[in-house]
């Protein structure tokens, strides 16, 4: 699979970015003390480009999926992620709710354009594997990463952008996807006005929820970045 990652007409061309997926490795997970368990799995995407690890919570027989993904840091977030570890809890929820999740670990941290193509070699395993309609979730430098896939797949069917930066999101217009903006008003490392910028001019359908005295972590209100993220995932990939 070949993607163009086409930048604002102000900023030169970039060379063409190429990642295939050339083999999969999955293996059970063990669940705190118990046996390996195959409905959540540890892969390992082997592409040309260099080796995608990822853990995956499969929900058998249904065609909605989450991708969630880190800021620029990577590390521990990536799979548990933000507002107490939001992403690991919709993991042990959403699969017996009907939707499988797909947590990444980005191949080269803080490259944006190289994370994207992570991004995208993810949502072509789970298209691949009969996902249909595929959520995708990011946090901080991810929340932007997130908005750029989007614009490319087409099976991306909404993106959840969690304290977004401003990069990588100029051409939010043409995402055309429903968009869910989650921001703490005590940001210290991203201003809520990032996302506030990106709100203006997405399009419809949108939503923004501004987290009082949150900050970039969203650790302030876990229950509200929870629901919201609930709701949505259920709203656009949930069982039909």
């Amino acid at each position: 699979m070949t993607f163009r990652l086409t930048p604002p007409p102000d900023e030169p061309e970039p060379e063409d970015l190429t990642l295939s997926i050339t083999g999969v490795q999955a293996r059970p997970r063990e669940v705190e003390a118990g046996e390996p368990d195959p409905s959540r799995l540890e892969l390992r995407l082997g592409t040309t480009r260099g080796e995608i690890k990822a853990l995956l919570d499969v929900c058998e027989g249904q065609t909605g999926a989450l991708i969630t993904c880190s800021g620029a840091m990577g590390g521990e977030h990536e799979v548990r992620g933000p507002a107490d570890s939001v992403y690991q809890r919709l993991a042990e929820q959403l699969p017996a709710q009907g939707v499988s999740v797909l947590r990444i670990h980005y191949r080269i941290a803080g490259e944006f354009e190289e994370c994207v193509l992570d991004l995208l070699g993810a949502c072509s395993f789970l298209s691949g594997v009969g996902a249909e309609r595929i959520i995708l979730a990011g946090h901080s430098f991810g929340g932007a990463v997130v908005i750029k896939t989007a614009q490319i797949m087409p099976q991306v069917a909404g993106v959840i952008s969690l304290s977004p930066q401003l990069f990588g999101t100029r051409q939010v217009e043409e995402m055309q996807k429903p968009l869910l903006l989650i921001h703490g008003t005590a940001d210290a490392i991203l201003h809520h006005m990032a996302s506030e910028d990106i709100y203006e001019r997405a399009n419809d359908p949108k939503k923004l929820v501004l987290i009082p005295d949150g900050g970039h972590g969203l650790a302030e209100d876990p229950e509200t970045v929870m629901s919201e993220m609930h709701q949505f995932v259920h709203e656009h990939a949930g069982p039909q």
